[in-house]
């Protein structure tokens, strides 16, 4: 059943129950309004007829007294009246096929209680009547109601047609609202279906702002940003890793057809070697690169972290850079000396981190005139601020919100050899840790990277304990 058809059967059941109970209410009220007035009527024939015998024994009833008590009892269908003595016995009868009472309930009504019953469509009525020789008289007056009746059931016919003729209507009236109240949406499917890779650009036409299918089409659209992005960053990516992998390839390939193409000495080769070499370097660098974005990109949600000092991870990432590189010169600066040791754990995975912190120690030096680099480790309640600051070139402010692209890399760092790996695969480390990562920079006067990462406080530093990480 799809949702057209589901809304309006909703809808058709909701207004006919609401019908059926409104039908039943007036249905009902009638009714009892009904009962009410041929009980009035009843009543008053029967204290009429009672007065009317007050002072008269049986014996001494005339014609036109009898005349006058069925005139009384003319607007009534099959009506008649008994009039029952103090011993039980009748004084008047207008019916000598009345229906018979019993003791007990001329008991009941000479106590004092008036008592109306309804056997099928007969109604009876039984009332006491003191007369005027301090009898306890028991007028009992029976009729059926044929006028009422009538009534009643022309009221259930007119009830139960115009209920069902209602319903025919609803239905036809739900199919074409839940009809127009879909068309939105069948208007946005038709707009999804068309947008495919060759036209990710296009968006959902969104209607009235406040309406919750407007919502919808604005959550398509904010969802078809982050589609587009991934999908011009993902077609970036393939072309700028195969650039970068082309290059050194054609680099070593001519270095080694030049050396084929005629006889050289040994130095020569040696040197072409040595220009293979290099390249192989640059390129084996490059794919390691790649290899561990892709690792850390995929492979987030498994990862098993345990308790690491944050110092120790930056002591030994500047220990493997200055191996490297000894002209680099990289201070390691305490904002506030912590308390207690526990303040400098946080849960991550060793490796990652001193990946992370290399990867932004050695940008700070590698773009800098003089080579150097403060980290300053400022520790507060929850967390651990670095901060990495350099003197170098700085990065012009349009080009900020693309520097955790993999290879982009500024117009004015590219004189400088590079692949533009570092900082995304940095950024994704840093956001799996549940921190995050900040820039400022200033033309000329350098750049200051900010990571903030959560402490993790833990009585067991050995233990190790796994996470959920945010993918």
């Amino acid at each position: 059943m799809n949702i057209r058809t589901r809304l309006t059967v909703l809808f058709a059941l909701l207004v006919g129950s609401i019908l059926l109970l409104f039908s039943l209410s007036i249905y009902y009220l009638f009714d009892q309004y009904r009962e009410r007035e041929f009980y009035e009527r009843l009543r008053q024939n029967a204290f009429a007829t009672a007065k009317l015998l007050e002072n008269v024994e049986v014996s001494g009833i005339t014609e036109e007294m009898l005349q006058q008590i069925e005139i009384n009892y003319m607007s009534f269908y099959k009506g008649h009246v008994t009039i029952y003595l103090p011993n039980n016995r009748i004084l008047h009868s207008t019916d000598s096929k009345q229906e018979p009472v019993t003791l007990q309930f001329l008991d009941q009504v000479r106590s004092g209680k008036e008592i109306f019953q309804r056997k099928g469509e007969v109604e009876t009525l039984g009332v006491r009547y003191p007369d005027n020789h301090n009898r306890d008289l028991v007028v009992v007056a029976t009729a059926i109601d044929r006028y009422g009746f009538t009534k009643l059931q022309s009221l259930r016919d007119i009830l139960f047609f115009s209920c069902l003729g209602s319903m025919g209507i609803v239905l036809l009236a739900g199919w074409f609202f839940a009809g127009d109240a879909l068309k939105p949406v069948s208007h946005i499917i038709d707009q999804v279906n068309a947008i495919s890779a060759t036209n990710i650009y296009a968006r959902l036409h969104v209607g009235r702002p406040k309406d919750e299918l407007a919502k919808l089409a604005v959550t398509f659209n904010e969802m078809l940003n982050r589609l587009e992005q991934a999908f011009i960053l993902q077609k970036n990516f393939v072309s700028h890793a195969s650039h970068e992998l082309r290059t050194p390839l054609t680099v070593m390939i001519g270095q080694v057809e030049v050396a084929l193409m005629q006889t050289r000495n040994e130095t020569e080769y040696k040197q072409a070697l040595e220009s293979v070499l290099e390249e192989g370097n640059k390129m084996n660098k490059l794919v390691n690169g790649l290899l561990e974005l892709a690792r850390v990109n995929a492979d987030a949600g498994t990862l098993s972290f345990k308790p690491v000092r944050i110092d120790e991870q930056l002591w030994q990432a500047r220990s493997q850079l200055l191996k490297k590189n000894r002209e680099y010169r990289i201070d390691i600066e305490y904002e506030n000396l912590p308390g207690t040791e526990e303040e400098l754990i946080i849960m991550g995975e060793e490796s990652l981190l001193q990946m992370a912190f290399q990867n932004l120690i050695e940008n700070g030096c590698k773009y800098s005139k003089d080579h150097a680099i403060t980290v300053t480790l400022n520790v507060g309640p929850d967390h651990v601020q670095l901060t990495f600051t350099d003197h170098g070139y700085g990065i012009p402010p349009d080009d900020i919100p693309h520097l955790f692209e993999p290879f982009f890399r500024s117009e004015t760092t590219s004189g400088i050899i590079g692949h533009g790996i570092g900082l995304a695969l940095t950024q994704r480390i840093i956001s799996i840790h549940k921190g995050h990562i900040r820039v400022d920079s200033e033309i000329g006067q350098g750049t200051r990277f900010g990571v903030t990462l959560p402490v993790r406080k833990t009585a067991n530093v050995e233990k190790t304990i796994a996470f959920e990480v945010d993918e």
